[in-house]
């Protein structure tokens, strides 16, 4: 939460020093541990159920393998290109 509070994505900044010191001082200012969300924070939480990962080979031999949750595990399987 002190990253998003420091760091506006994709804003320019001067240095990675400037970054660091504005972390540094809202450690200080957040010093009790208590880091509320910025306001101008969002986000997702993604649940997936199913994620198949892909690697691109010669002569179309590619790599696919597939995670599929089943209850509480993640069943890997390979896939035919």
């Amino acid at each position: 939460r002190l990253g998003a509070w420091a760091s506006h994505q994709s804003e320019v900044i001067p240095d990675r020093t400037t970054l660091e010191q504005t972390v540094a001082d809202l450690r200080k200012k957040f010093a009790d541990g208590n880091v509320p969300l910025p306001p101008f924070w969002g986000g997702f939480r993604l649940r997936p159920s199913v994620m198949e990962f892909w690697q691109g080979r010669e002569n179309r031999l590619h790599d696919r393998i597939r995670y599929t949750q089943k209850d509480d595990l993640w069943v890997i399987e390979r896939l035919a290109p």
